[in-house]
Protein backbone atom coordinates (compact mmCIF):
# COMPACT_ATOMS: atom_id res chain seq x y z
CA UNK A 1 0.00 0.00 0.00
CA UNK A 2 1.02 3.28 -0.74
CA UNK A 3 2.16 5.98 1.64
CA UNK A 4 0.06 8.21 0.21
CA UNK A 5 -3.18 6.83 -0.68
CA UNK A 6 -6.64 7.54 0.20
CA UNK A 7 -6.70 4.09 2.22
CA UNK A 8 -3.30 5.30 4.28
CA UNK A 9 -4.65 8.48 4.89
CA UNK A 10 -8.16 6.80 6.20
CA UNK A 11 -6.03 4.29 8.07
CA UNK A 12 -4.32 7.90 9.89
CA UNK A 13 -8.05 9.18 11.08
CA UNK A 14 -9.32 5.85 12.50
CA UNK A 15 -12.91 6.72 10.32
CA UNK A 16 -12.93 7.79 7.01
CA UNK A 17 -16.17 10.47 8.47
CA UNK A 18 -13.62 11.83 11.19
CA UNK A 19 -11.20 12.42 8.31
CA UNK A 20 -13.94 14.16 6.31
CA UNK A 21 -15.18 16.05 9.03
CA UNK A 22 -12.38 17.90 10.06
CA UNK A 23 -10.48 18.10 6.62
CA UNK A 24 -9.04 21.74 6.26
CA UNK A 25 -9.55 22.04 2.61
CA UNK A 26 -11.83 25.30 3.55
CA UNK A 27 -14.52 26.69 1.45
CA UNK A 28 -15.36 25.02 -1.39
CA UNK A 29 -14.07 27.00 -4.37
CA UNK A 30 -15.29 27.92 -7.95
CA UNK A 31 -12.45 28.82 -9.65
CA UNK A 32 -11.05 31.57 -11.66
CA UNK A 33 -14.15 33.22 -12.63
CA UNK A 34 -14.56 36.73 -10.35
CA UNK A 35 -17.22 36.37 -7.84
CA UNK A 36 -19.45 38.92 -9.10
CA UNK A 37 -19.56 40.92 -12.89
CA UNK A 38 -22.66 43.27 -11.54
CA UNK A 39 -24.79 41.26 -8.16
CA UNK A 40 -25.51 38.37 -7.50
CA UNK A 41 -29.11 38.96 -7.11
CA UNK A 42 -29.18 40.52 -10.80
CA UNK A 43 -27.19 37.54 -12.33
CA UNK A 44 -29.64 35.41 -10.81
CA UNK A 45 -32.73 37.16 -12.30
CA UNK A 46 -30.88 37.64 -15.66
CA UNK A 47 -31.34 33.66 -16.46
CA UNK A 48 -35.00 34.08 -15.81
CA UNK A 49 -35.69 37.67 -17.46
CA UNK A 50 -33.05 38.53 -20.08
CA UNK A 51 -29.80 36.67 -20.69
CA UNK A 52 -26.65 35.55 -18.89
CA UNK A 53 -23.58 34.13 -20.04
CA UNK A 54 -21.76 31.42 -17.90
CA UNK A 55 -17.91 30.57 -17.97
CA UNK A 56 -17.76 27.17 -17.01
CA UNK A 57 -14.51 26.68 -18.64
CA UNK A 58 -12.67 26.38 -15.12
CA UNK A 59 -14.60 24.24 -12.40
CA UNK A 60 -15.03 21.19 -14.25
CA UNK A 61 -12.53 18.05 -14.87
CA UNK A 62 -12.49 17.27 -18.39
CA UNK A 63 -11.56 13.43 -19.46
CA UNK A 64 -10.91 11.99 -23.04
CA UNK A 65 -11.75 8.48 -23.82
CA UNK A 66 -10.91 6.96 -27.40
CA UNK A 67 -9.80 4.28 -29.00
CA UNK A 68 -11.28 1.06 -30.60
CA UNK A 69 -13.12 -0.03 -27.54
CA UNK A 70 -14.07 3.05 -26.06
CA UNK A 71 -17.64 2.50 -26.06
CA UNK A 72 -17.22 -0.62 -24.37
CA UNK A 73 -14.99 0.65 -21.76
CA UNK A 74 -17.37 3.24 -20.85
CA UNK A 75 -20.72 0.96 -21.28
CA UNK A 76 -18.93 -1.37 -18.44
CA UNK A 77 -17.97 1.52 -16.09
CA UNK A 78 -21.49 3.69 -16.68
CA UNK A 79 -24.83 2.50 -15.53
CA UNK A 80 -25.95 4.41 -19.04
CA UNK A 81 -27.14 2.67 -22.40
CA UNK A 82 -25.57 3.27 -25.48
CA UNK A 83 -28.06 2.53 -27.76
CA UNK A 84 -28.01 4.84 -30.38
CA UNK A 85 -25.77 7.14 -28.53
CA UNK A 86 -24.44 8.67 -32.03
CA UNK A 87 -22.61 12.24 -32.35
CA UNK A 88 -25.21 14.48 -31.98
CA UNK A 89 -26.48 13.78 -28.43
CA UNK A 90 -24.92 13.68 -25.15
CA UNK A 91 -25.73 12.07 -21.74
CA UNK A 92 -25.55 12.13 -18.09
CA UNK A 93 -23.35 9.75 -17.28
CA UNK A 94 -23.24 8.16 -13.71
CA UNK A 95 -21.22 5.10 -12.56
CA UNK A 96 -21.68 3.50 -9.82
CA UNK A 97 -19.59 0.93 -6.89
CA UNK A 98 -19.86 -2.84 -7.56
CA UNK A 99 -22.60 -2.24 -4.38
CA UNK A 100 -24.78 0.05 -5.96
CA UNK A 101 -23.81 3.56 -4.84
CA UNK A 102 -23.16 6.58 -6.86
CA UNK A 103 -18.95 7.40 -7.15
CA UNK A 104 -20.50 10.96 -9.01
CA UNK A 105 -21.30 12.11 -12.14
CA UNK A 106 -20.48 13.61 -15.85
CA UNK A 107 -21.83 14.84 -18.94
CA UNK A 108 -20.93 12.37 -21.73
CA UNK A 109 -19.95 13.77 -25.68
CA UNK A 110 -19.34 11.47 -28.00
CA UNK A 111 -17.60 13.59 -31.06
CA UNK A 112 -16.33 10.45 -32.82
CA UNK A 113 -17.53 6.58 -33.20
CA UNK A 114 -14.07 6.08 -31.30
CA UNK A 115 -13.92 9.13 -28.91
CA UNK A 116 -15.66 10.41 -25.95
CA UNK A 117 -15.50 13.59 -23.84
CA UNK A 118 -16.78 13.45 -20.03
CA UNK A 119 -17.05 17.01 -18.39
CA UNK A 120 -17.86 16.90 -14.36
CA UNK A 121 -16.78 16.64 -11.35
CA UNK A 122 -13.37 15.06 -10.43
CA UNK A 123 -15.22 11.81 -8.48
CA UNK A 124 -16.06 10.42 -11.75
CA UNK A 125 -13.08 11.16 -13.49
CA UNK A 126 -10.94 9.67 -10.93
CA UNK A 127 -13.04 6.15 -11.42
CA UNK A 128 -13.11 6.11 -14.83
CA UNK A 129 -9.53 6.68 -14.90
CA UNK A 130 -8.94 3.89 -12.44
CA UNK A 131 -11.25 1.26 -14.72
CA UNK A 132 -8.97 2.31 -17.31
CA UNK A 133 -5.96 1.25 -15.95
CA UNK A 134 -6.89 -2.21 -13.80
CA UNK A 135 -8.66 -3.12 -17.34
CA UNK A 136 -7.37 -4.56 -20.59
CA UNK A 137 -9.15 -2.23 -22.94
CA UNK A 138 -7.68 -0.44 -26.01
CA UNK A 139 -8.52 2.51 -25.64
CA UNK A 140 -6.14 5.80 -24.73
CA UNK A 141 -7.46 7.84 -21.63
CA UNK A 142 -6.86 12.04 -21.29
CA UNK A 143 -7.56 13.92 -18.08
CA UNK A 144 -7.63 17.78 -18.11
CA UNK A 145 -8.35 18.34 -14.41
CA UNK A 146 -10.42 21.24 -13.21
CA UNK A 147 -8.04 25.21 -12.72
CA UNK A 148 -6.95 25.46 -9.24
CA UNK A 149 -8.95 26.64 -6.79
CA UNK A 150 -6.56 29.17 -6.08
CA UNK A 151 -3.96 29.58 -8.75
CA UNK A 152 -2.19 32.75 -6.81
CA UNK A 153 -1.48 34.67 -9.93
CA UNK A 154 0.06 31.35 -12.15
CA UNK A 155 -1.19 31.09 -15.53
CA UNK A 156 -4.34 29.01 -16.15
CA UNK A 157 -4.81 26.97 -19.27
CA UNK A 158 -7.11 24.66 -20.40
CA UNK A 159 -7.65 22.08 -23.13
CA UNK A 160 -11.35 23.91 -24.05
CA UNK A 161 -13.05 26.96 -22.87
CA UNK A 162 -16.65 26.39 -22.21
CA UNK A 163 -19.54 28.68 -22.37
CA UNK A 164 -23.32 28.89 -21.69
CA UNK A 165 -25.96 31.11 -22.37
CA UNK A 166 -28.54 30.92 -21.59
CA UNK A 167 -32.54 33.10 -20.63
CA UNK A 168 -35.46 33.84 -22.97
CA UNK A 169 -33.65 36.60 -24.71
CA UNK A 170 -30.90 34.24 -25.82
CA UNK A 171 -31.95 33.28 -29.63
CA UNK A 172 -31.49 36.73 -30.31
CA UNK A 173 -27.66 36.28 -29.53
CA UNK A 174 -27.55 33.01 -31.17
CA UNK A 175 -28.74 34.19 -34.77
CA UNK A 176 -26.71 37.40 -34.56
CA UNK A 177 -23.31 35.28 -34.09
CA UNK A 178 -24.58 32.21 -36.11
CA UNK A 179 -24.98 34.99 -39.15
CA UNK A 180 -28.86 33.83 -39.29
CA UNK A 181 -31.06 31.73 -37.70
CA UNK A 182 -29.68 28.49 -35.70
CA UNK A 183 -31.43 25.01 -36.43
CA UNK A 184 -34.11 23.91 -33.75
CA UNK A 185 -31.78 21.44 -31.74
CA UNK A 186 -33.53 19.38 -29.25
CA UNK A 187 -33.00 19.00 -25.39
CA UNK A 188 -28.93 17.47 -24.74
CA UNK A 189 -28.82 16.94 -28.43
CA UNK A 190 -25.42 18.69 -29.91
CA UNK A 191 -25.47 20.70 -33.20
CA UNK A 192 -22.71 23.21 -34.95
CA UNK A 193 -22.78 26.67 -35.18
CA UNK A 194 -20.81 29.57 -35.88
CA UNK A 195 -19.42 32.15 -33.46
CA UNK A 196 -18.41 35.12 -36.00
CA UNK A 197 -15.54 33.33 -37.90
CA UNK A 198 -15.06 29.97 -35.98
CA UNK A 199 -17.34 26.69 -36.12
CA UNK A 200 -18.56 25.39 -32.84
CA UNK A 201 -19.86 22.68 -30.90
CA UNK A 202 -23.67 23.82 -29.45
CA UNK A 203 -25.21 21.77 -26.67
CA UNK A 204 -29.21 21.88 -25.83
CA UNK A 205 -28.96 22.65 -22.21
CA UNK A 206 -30.62 24.82 -19.40
CA UNK A 207 -29.87 25.04 -15.46
CA UNK A 208 -32.16 26.99 -14.60
CA UNK A 209 -34.82 25.92 -17.13
CA UNK A 210 -34.52 28.91 -19.36
CA UNK A 211 -33.50 27.82 -23.42
CA UNK A 212 -30.18 27.84 -23.51
CA UNK A 213 -27.44 26.56 -25.96
CA UNK A 214 -23.34 25.16 -24.26
CA UNK A 215 -20.20 25.78 -26.85
CA UNK A 216 -16.79 24.84 -26.77
CA UNK A 217 -13.82 24.53 -28.69
CA UNK A 218 -9.93 25.27 -28.34
CA UNK A 219 -9.02 27.01 -25.00
CA UNK A 220 -6.70 29.69 -27.35
CA UNK A 221 -10.19 31.07 -29.06
CA UNK A 222 -11.50 31.99 -25.66
CA UNK A 223 -11.64 35.39 -25.80
CA UNK A 224 -12.29 35.64 -29.00
CA UNK A 225 -16.04 33.52 -28.56
CA UNK A 226 -16.62 35.61 -25.74
CA UNK A 227 -16.01 39.17 -26.86
CA UNK A 228 -17.80 37.69 -30.12
CA UNK A 229 -20.82 37.00 -27.88
CA UNK A 230 -20.86 40.34 -26.04
CA UNK A 231 -20.38 42.72 -29.03
CA UNK A 232 -23.99 40.11 -30.56
CA UNK A 233 -25.80 41.36 -27.58
CA UNK A 234 -24.82 44.68 -27.45
CA UNK A 235 -25.49 44.70 -31.34
CA UNK A 236 -28.82 43.21 -30.80
CA UNK A 237 -29.84 45.55 -27.78
CA UNK A 238 -29.86 42.53 -25.30
CA UNK A 239 -28.63 42.86 -21.67
CA UNK A 240 -26.58 40.20 -21.21
CA UNK A 241 -25.44 39.64 -17.42
CA UNK A 242 -22.16 37.84 -16.94
CA UNK A 243 -22.40 35.15 -14.38
CA UNK A 244 -20.15 35.75 -11.39
CA UNK A 245 -19.20 32.02 -8.88
CA UNK A 246 -21.33 33.15 -6.67
CA UNK A 247 -24.59 32.97 -8.76
CA UNK A 248 -23.17 30.26 -10.70
CA UNK A 249 -23.50 27.62 -8.13
CA UNK A 250 -26.98 28.37 -7.04
CA UNK A 251 -28.80 27.70 -10.71
CA UNK A 252 -29.09 23.89 -9.66
CA UNK A 253 -31.60 25.19 -6.71
CA UNK A 254 -33.93 25.94 -9.75
CA UNK A 255 -33.56 23.40 -11.76
CA UNK A 256 -32.95 20.40 -9.02
CA UNK A 257 -29.56 18.64 -9.86
CA UNK A 258 -27.49 17.93 -6.33
CA UNK A 259 -24.16 17.90 -7.85
CA UNK A 260 -21.48 16.62 -4.64
CA UNK A 261 -23.20 13.64 -3.78
CA UNK A 262 -20.60 12.38 -1.53
CA UNK A 263 -18.60 9.29 -3.92
CA UNK A 264 -19.34 6.14 -2.18
CA UNK A 265 -16.35 4.63 -2.42
CA UNK A 266 -14.93 4.46 1.17
CA UNK A 267 -15.92 1.02 1.90
CA UNK A 268 -15.72 -2.14 0.11
CA UNK A 269 -13.49 -4.93 -0.48
CA UNK A 270 -11.43 -6.00 -3.52
CA UNK A 271 -12.22 -3.56 -6.68
CA UNK A 272 -12.68 -1.14 -3.11
CA UNK A 273 -10.25 -1.88 -1.75
CA UNK A 274 -7.47 -1.25 -4.66
CA UNK A 275 -9.53 1.97 -5.42
CA UNK A 276 -8.31 3.39 -2.17
CA UNK A 277 -4.83 2.44 -2.55
CA UNK A 278 -4.83 4.03 -6.24
CA UNK A 279 -6.37 7.15 -5.40
CA UNK A 280 -3.58 9.79 -3.79
CA UNK A 281 -3.76 11.12 -0.54
CA UNK A 282 -4.00 14.61 -2.34
CA UNK A 283 -7.53 13.32 -4.40
CA UNK A 284 -10.09 15.34 -3.99
CA UNK A 285 -11.85 12.14 -2.38
CA UNK A 286 -9.41 12.79 0.60
CA UNK A 287 -9.37 15.99 1.19
CA UNK A 288 -12.61 16.77 0.62
CA UNK A 289 -15.15 17.64 3.31
CA UNK A 290 -18.50 16.77 4.94
CA UNK A 291 -20.04 19.39 6.38
CA UNK A 292 -23.93 19.32 7.96
CA UNK A 293 -25.77 18.21 11.03
CA UNK A 294 -26.10 14.58 10.42
CA UNK A 295 -22.98 12.76 11.99
CA UNK A 296 -22.45 9.16 11.74
CA UNK A 297 -19.83 6.91 12.62
CA UNK A 298 -20.38 4.83 8.96
CA UNK A 299 -19.25 6.55 6.18
CA UNK A 300 -22.35 4.63 4.12
CA UNK A 301 -24.72 6.03 5.73
CA UNK A 302 -23.86 9.25 3.24
CA UNK A 303 -24.04 7.67 0.03
CA UNK A 304 -26.81 7.81 -2.30
CA UNK A 305 -28.09 5.27 -4.94
CA UNK A 306 -28.96 6.34 -9.00
CA UNK A 307 -33.13 5.42 -8.03
CA UNK A 308 -32.79 7.85 -5.12
CA UNK A 309 -31.28 10.94 -7.36
CA UNK A 310 -33.94 9.99 -10.34
CA UNK A 311 -31.32 8.22 -12.24
CA UNK A 312 -33.09 4.92 -12.44
CA UNK A 313 -34.43 5.73 -15.77
CA UNK A 314 -30.71 5.81 -17.29
CA UNK A 315 -29.66 2.14 -16.34
CA UNK A 316 -28.72 -0.34 -19.15
CA UNK A 317 -30.70 -3.19 -17.79
CA UNK A 318 -29.95 -5.35 -20.98
CA UNK A 319 -26.20 -4.88 -20.59
CA UNK A 320 -24.59 -7.92 -20.66
CA UNK A 321 -22.63 -6.87 -17.74
CA UNK A 322 -21.67 -3.29 -16.26
CA UNK A 323 -20.20 -2.45 -12.73
CA UNK A 324 -23.06 -2.57 -10.32
CA UNK A 325 -25.46 -3.85 -12.08
CA UNK A 326 -26.33 -7.16 -9.65
CA UNK A 327 -26.86 -4.42 -6.43
CA UNK A 328 -29.00 -2.01 -8.79
CA UNK A 329 -31.22 -4.93 -9.74
CA UNK A 330 -31.42 -5.97 -6.01
CA UNK A 331 -32.23 -2.05 -4.94
CA UNK A 332 -34.59 -1.94 -8.03
CA UNK A 333 -37.97 -1.77 -7.14
CA UNK A 334 -37.21 -1.57 -3.22
CA UNK A 335 -38.20 1.10 -0.41
CA UNK A 336 -35.21 3.79 -1.55
CA UNK A 337 -36.11 7.61 -1.08
CA UNK A 338 -36.90 10.14 -3.30
CA UNK A 339 -35.30 13.60 -4.53
CA UNK A 340 -37.00 16.83 -3.21
CA UNK A 341 -36.53 20.44 -3.04
CA UNK A 342 -36.98 21.86 0.82
CA UNK A 343 -38.83 25.45 1.22
CA UNK A 344 -36.82 26.86 4.20
CA UNK A 345 -39.30 28.76 6.37
CA UNK A 346 -38.98 32.50 6.14
CA UNK A 347 -39.27 33.11 9.75
CA UNK A 348 -36.53 30.70 10.70
CA UNK A 349 -34.33 31.62 8.54
CA UNK A 350 -34.29 35.60 9.50
CA UNK A 351 -34.41 33.86 13.32
CA UNK A 352 -30.91 32.45 12.46
CA UNK A 353 -29.57 35.26 10.59
CA UNK A 354 -30.77 37.74 13.47
CA UNK A 355 -28.81 35.60 16.44
CA UNK A 356 -25.10 37.44 14.23
CA UNK A 357 -25.84 40.44 15.72
CA UNK A 358 -27.15 39.55 19.32
CA UNK A 359 -23.89 38.72 22.14
CA UNK A 360 -22.96 34.88 22.91
CA UNK A 361 -23.19 31.90 20.69
CA UNK A 362 -25.01 32.50 17.27
CA UNK A 363 -26.48 29.83 14.84
CA UNK A 364 -24.44 28.61 12.03
CA UNK A 365 -24.28 31.55 9.72
CA UNK A 366 -25.85 31.21 6.40
CA UNK A 367 -23.61 32.87 3.78
CA UNK A 368 -25.47 34.23 0.74
CA UNK A 369 -26.48 33.14 -1.90
CA UNK A 370 -24.98 29.81 -1.02
CA UNK A 371 -23.51 28.58 2.25
CA UNK A 372 -21.10 26.74 0.23
CA UNK A 373 -18.78 25.47 3.35
CA UNK A 374 -18.21 21.55 2.69
CA UNK A 375 -17.35 20.00 -0.11
CA UNK A 376 -20.46 17.16 0.28
CA UNK A 377 -23.51 18.50 2.50
CA UNK A 378 -25.21 16.29 5.02
CA UNK A 379 -27.73 18.14 6.94
CA UNK A 380 -31.04 16.28 9.05
CA UNK A 381 -34.53 15.85 8.05
CA UNK A 382 -36.41 15.36 10.94
CA UNK A 383 -40.28 14.23 11.24
CA UNK A 384 -40.72 14.69 15.12
CA UNK A 385 -38.03 12.62 16.30
CA UNK A 386 -37.16 10.35 13.57
CA UNK A 387 -34.81 11.45 10.40
CA UNK A 388 -36.27 11.16 7.32
CA UNK A 389 -33.95 12.75 4.85
CA UNK A 390 -31.10 14.22 3.95
CA UNK A 391 -30.73 18.37 2.89
CA UNK A 392 -27.46 17.68 0.37
CA UNK A 393 -26.92 21.19 -0.99
CA UNK A 394 -28.28 24.68 -0.11
CA UNK A 395 -28.63 28.53 -1.41
CA UNK A 396 -30.75 31.49 -1.61
CA UNK A 397 -32.91 31.79 -5.01
CA UNK A 398 -33.30 35.65 -5.55
CA UNK A 399 -35.77 34.95 -8.73
CA UNK A 400 -38.36 32.90 -5.84
CA UNK A 401 -37.01 35.00 -3.21
CA UNK A 402 -36.56 32.29 -0.23
CA UNK A 403 -33.56 29.98 0.91
CA UNK A 404 -34.04 26.04 -1.03
CA UNK A 405 -31.80 22.91 -0.46
CA UNK A 406 -31.81 19.56 -2.49
CA UNK A 407 -32.22 16.01 -0.62
CA UNK A 408 -33.81 13.28 -0.43
CA UNK A 409 -36.59 11.89 1.97
CA UNK A 410 -37.97 8.42 2.70
CA UNK A 411 -40.52 7.40 0.32
CA UNK A 412 -43.18 7.54 2.63
CA UNK A 413 -42.33 11.95 2.68
CA UNK A 414 -45.28 13.81 0.53
CA UNK A 415 -45.24 17.33 -1.45
CA UNK A 416 -46.12 20.04 0.84
CA UNK A 417 -45.34 18.18 4.20
CA UNK A 418 -43.56 20.18 6.52
CA UNK A 419 -40.57 18.68 8.17
CA UNK A 420 -37.39 20.05 10.23
CA UNK A 421 -34.34 20.84 8.89
CA UNK A 422 -31.39 20.53 11.19
CA UNK A 423 -28.55 23.41 10.40
CA UNK A 424 -25.23 23.48 12.02
CA UNK A 425 -23.02 21.05 13.18
CA UNK A 426 -23.29 19.44 16.43
CA UNK A 427 -19.73 19.66 17.71
CA UNK A 428 -16.27 21.57 16.98
CA UNK A 429 -14.82 19.84 14.25
CA UNK A 430 -11.27 20.84 12.75
CA UNK A 431 -13.04 22.46 8.90
CA UNK A 432 -11.84 26.36 8.73
CA UNK A 433 -14.86 26.87 7.03
CA UNK A 434 -16.81 26.99 10.07
CA UNK A 435 -16.69 29.05 13.17
CA UNK A 436 -18.09 28.55 16.68
CA UNK A 437 -22.03 27.95 16.17
CA UNK A 438 -25.05 26.37 17.80
CA UNK A 439 -27.65 24.31 15.99
CA UNK A 440 -30.57 25.43 15.16
CA UNK A 441 -33.94 23.69 13.70
CA UNK A 442 -35.75 25.44 10.68
CA UNK A 443 -38.81 24.26 9.44
CA UNK A 444 -38.76 23.48 5.59
CA UNK A 445 -41.41 22.35 3.32
CA UNK A 446 -41.23 19.45 0.75
CA UNK A 447 -41.69 20.92 -2.56
CA UNK A 448 -40.92 19.44 -5.85
CA UNK A 449 -38.02 18.81 -8.04
CA UNK A 450 -37.58 21.03 -10.00
CA UNK A 451 -38.41 23.65 -8.31
CA UNK A 452 -38.75 25.83 -11.07
CA UNK A 453 -42.19 25.37 -12.71
CA UNK A 454 -40.36 26.36 -16.01
CA UNK A 455 -37.38 23.74 -15.38
CA UNK A 456 -40.45 21.32 -14.28
CA UNK A 457 -42.46 22.21 -17.53
CA UNK A 458 -39.98 22.58 -19.97
CA UNK A 459 -37.36 19.62 -19.09
CA UNK A 460 -39.01 16.61 -20.78
CA UNK A 461 -37.55 13.48 -21.08
CA UNK A 462 -34.78 14.62 -18.51
CA UNK A 463 -33.84 13.64 -15.37
CA UNK A 464 -34.86 16.44 -13.70
CA UNK A 465 -38.57 15.36 -14.47
CA UNK A 466 -37.59 11.68 -14.09
CA UNK A 467 -37.30 12.01 -10.66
Amino acid sequence: MSKSSLQSAMDAAKNPVQMLRNSKIGMYVYPVVAPEFTNWRSEQAAWRNSVVLYDQSHHMDELTVEGPDAEAFLSHVGINSFTNFTTDLAKHFVPVTPAGHVVGDMIIFREREDKFVLVGRAPTANWTKFQAAIGNWKIRVFHDPRSDSRPDGKAVFRTHYRFQIQGPDADKIFEKINGGPVPEVKFFHVATINVGSRRVQALRHGMAGAPGLEIWGPYADKHYIQSTIQQAARDVGVDMHLVGSRAYSTNTLESGWIPSPLPGIYTGDGMMADYRDWLGADAYEAVGSIGGSFVSDNIADYYVNPFELGYGFYIGWKKDDFIGKDALAAMKGGNNRKKVTFEWNREDVLKVIASGFEQGTPYKWIDFPQPNYASSSADMVMHGDKMVGMSMFNGYSYNERCMLSLGVVDASVAVNDVLTLVWGEPETTGKTSTEPHKQAEIRVRVAPTPYAAEARQNYADSWRSNS
